[in-house]
């Protein structure tokens, strides 16, 4: 399979996780990748909601398939490093502070680094899916 890459431009708003799911789900189908989307929805669900959520700014979510392998990320104008994943057994029963411990477990690898973007400083966490 050739190599392909996709992003979109994510405004400030907490619909864009959604749009962003189901646009990573068509990319998906449509490259024959169907047994990746479950695994990447939630990867991408995480990194565009911490996204939107920790940045006033826009956002963008890349999509790229390179020598077998899919690499989902999130860009946003906030240069500070995310907050390291907490250990399973270390995470409550709250809601926040699961998304990179999700991140951590469900993908291969996964990493962050400082990134600018149109001439914003950021951050750029990605994650990456070796095909099965």
């Amino acid at each position: 399979m050739p190599d392909w890459e996709y992003t979109l431009q994510i405004p400030n708003d907490p619909r864009a996780v959604t749009i962003s799911r189901r646009t990573l789900r068509l990319i998906l189908t449509m490259h024959g990748l169907i047994t990746l989307v479950d695994t990447a929805e939630l990867l991408a669900t995480e990194l565009v909601s911490n996204a939107v959520q920790h940045t006033n700014g826009t956002a963008a979510l890349r999509v790229r398939w390179s020598a077998g392998v899919l690499r989902l990320g999130a860009w946003d104008a906030n240069p500070e490093p995310p907050e390291p994943p907490q250990p399973w057994d270390q995470l409550t029963s709250s809601e926040n502070g699961r998304g990179l411990a999700l991140v951590r477990a469900c993908a291969d690898q996964w990493g962050w680094q400082p990134h600018s973007r149109n001439g914003s400083r950021g951050k750029y966490v990605w994650c990456e899916l070796a095909a099965a």
